[in-house]
């Protein structure tokens, strides 16, 4: 093929060429026995004129049909003024066939290929046709996109002197983290891989090793009930440094991403990133990854309320609670199905119910609670909360944490019905970044009667808190950091734990991993450990999430080439799949169906 073009490249510059030009037949339309094509390609599309005169083609330009491909020699004209179409690049020119070249005849496609018809369609069939669903122009721009992030951030790193190095992705199990795939070994027969939930230790053993500056577009898997923004496989932007401290990390991924939304976007970015604490977050917006585009942020009635009569916020404070509101302005209209739906979120989230006070456009409240306050208390929940006609309250009394999750979500909820009315003041600014800082170290287990890691057991304690470990492990904060985008967590790290005492400690004292499983799991660790560590530190930058906030798309399937459906299936190949007897035998593996199992009915 001697194609000469593409599909977006001819202009008036080009009138009179001779142009070969190859592709899909993206539309094609017969005027009166004039005959013209949208030929497509990855770049875009040209308008072909075929007379059914010329002896070339004149019957084999019947047997056409969209999505076949087809190579078009011809010559360049001009349109017309009155035929000019200014939406696309090639919009003043038509190619005037010649000669016709027909690769393959199409079958009709099971659904239409225009990008609005498409996206009405049912996900699963374009799932199960994605070779198709790919050719769409809004598909390939998320790949370009995606392939333009990536190499951005090679780009990036190899300027700040990193190392691209891949690690296995056959690891051995370690249950603390997600539920991982199992990969049973055929020469160790009875013994099993886990494909690496992340490259974490191996990228650990790599700054023990001096390699000092190490990243890699790593595959990661993890076994988990999917949503929007998660997957069974997945990329992050693996990095590790020695010899660093969480300013260095900071600064480091601040210039990563302005690099790539300048490259990609050609947007800049501004740094450096505000901080929170994860206190301060949690207080003000109820999650530890807030979107700060907008406010309707929580404010703390616990002074308000502390000599109150109501018996249920007054039980609450007596046991160590919290009573905390946000003001949701303009919601007072919500109807009754919303507010139904409000009050199911809290009860998901462990809430009895949602307690709210309604202010009408008149100014009246209207609330089931309201009759337990009195009217200096309503006075100063006015002023505390900026009450006005319109503006709906939501409460929470509970326990710290449990006040908080409850209202962060509902806060989320508020603003997308407030978005759906266009009352809800959102930032100028598009992007907005954020890393969260200060996070507790541990986390107490209710079920489990014992600590937890807060992020993963290989966070370093902030120096000032480590004399807390055997006494108060829960006030340790931890050396742990998360990049937040818009409400989205897109990067979490910490800087690591290099003295084998400290890493011992955490996990056998604090942890209580009895000391046989430390050793069986970690064991080559705490050993290499003991070879001249150094201080490292490093992050994980998920890099599905960040393509497709970078493409302005709510899934992360929309970004991945060939992305698994929520029951974890790839429709066009209809994996998982059954092994065969043969395969079972060699792997040492028998199957049983559930009703076998002892214990599962």
């Amino acid at each position: 093929m001697k194609r000469t073009h593409t599909c977006n490249a001819l202009t008036r510059a080009e009138v009179g060429q001779a142009v070969t030009l190859v592709g899909w037949v993206d539309t094609l339309r017969d005027h009166g026995g004039i005959i013209f094509v949208d030929l497509r390609d990855r770049e875009g599309r040209t308008q072909i004129v075929f007379d059914p005169n010329n002896a070339d083609f004149q019957e084999s330009i019947y047997q056409v049909k969209p999505e076949s491909v087809i190579e078009v020699v011809g010559s360049v004209r001009a349109r017309e003024a009155n035929e000019v179409n200014s939406r696309l690049p090639t919009g003043e020119i038509e190619v005037i066939a010649e000669k016709l070249v027909i690769h393959n005849i199409s079958d009709t496609p099971p659904f239409p290929m225009e990008d609005e018809k498409a996206q009405r369609v049912n996900e699963d069939l374009r799932l199960q046709y994605r070779y198709l669903d790919l050719r769409r122009p809004s598909m390939y721009r998320n790949l370009h996109v995606r392939s333009k992030t990536a190499k951005a951030t090679r780009d990036y790193l190899d300027e700040q002197d990193f190392l691209e190095i891949e690690t296995p992705m056959l690891f051995k199990s370690t249950p603390e983290g997600a539920r991982e795939f199992l990969v049973p070994s055929r020469l160790h027969p009875g013994k099993f891989y886990a494909l690496a939930q992340s490259p974490q230790q191996y990228k650990q053993m790599l700054m023990v090793a001096g390699v000092e500056r190490y990243y890699q577009l790593a595959r990661c898997f993890r076994d988990e009930d999917l949503r929007a923004d998660r997957q069974p496989e997945f990329t992050q932007i693996d990095l590790e440094m020695s010899f660093i401290d969480r300013e260095d990390m900071y600064a480091l991924v601040e210039g990563m991403l302005k690099r790539i939304w300048k490259d990609v976007l050609n947007i800049d970015i501004p740094t450096p990133f505000p901080r929170m604490p994860y206190e301060e977050a949690m207080n003000r917006y109820g999650v530890d990854k807030p979107d700060t585009r907008f406010g309707l942020e929580l404010v703390d009635l616990g002074d308000l309320f502390k000599d109150t009569e109501f018996k249920v916020f007054r039980g609450v404070m007596d046991n160590g609670g919290v009573i905390k509101a946000f003001n949701a302005k303009g919601l007072a209209d919500a109807t009754q199905g919303e507010m139904r739906d409000l009050e199911n979120t809290a009860k998901s989230l462990g809430a009895k119910g949602l307690a709210f006070i309604r202010v009408s456009a008149e100014g009246e409240w209207k609330s089931p609670i309201l009759k337990f306050f009195t009217e200096a208390e309503q006075a100063a929940l006015k002023d505390k909360l900026a009450m006005e006609p319109g503006d709906l309250i939501f409460f929470a009394a509970a326990e710290w944490d449990r006040a908080c999750a409850i209202l962060g979500r509902i806060r989320l909820e508020a603003g997308k019905l407030l978005t759906a009315r266009k009352r809800l003041e959102v930032s100028d600014q598009p992007y907005h970044f954020l890393w969260v800082i200060e996070f507790p170290l541990m986390i107490f287990d209710e079920d489990e009667g014992r600590y937890v890691s807060a992020h993963h057991p290989f966070t370093s304690p902030v120096p000032e808190d480590a004399h807390l470990l055997d006494s108060d492990p829960k006030a340790v904060r931890g050396q742990h950091y998360d990049c937040v985008l818009n409400g989205m967590e897109i990067a979490g790290g910490s800087i690591r734990i290099h003295q084998p005492e400290l890493q011992r400690k955490v996990f056998q004292d604090v942890l209580q991993i009895p000391e046989d499983v430390v050793k069986e799991r970690f064991g080559y660790m705490l050993e290499a450990f003991r070879f001249g560590a150094p201080p490292h530190g490093g992050i994980a930058i998920g890099f599905d999430r960040m393509v497709s906030v970078l493409c302005d798309r709510p899934y992360i399937r929309d970004v991945i080439a060939f992305p698994k459906t929520q029951r974890g299936q790839d429709l066009m190949n209809d994996a998982p799949a059954v092994a065969t007897p043969r395969q079972l035998k060699d792997l040492h593996i028998e199957t049983v169906e559930e009703a076998d199992i002892p214990g599962i009915e």
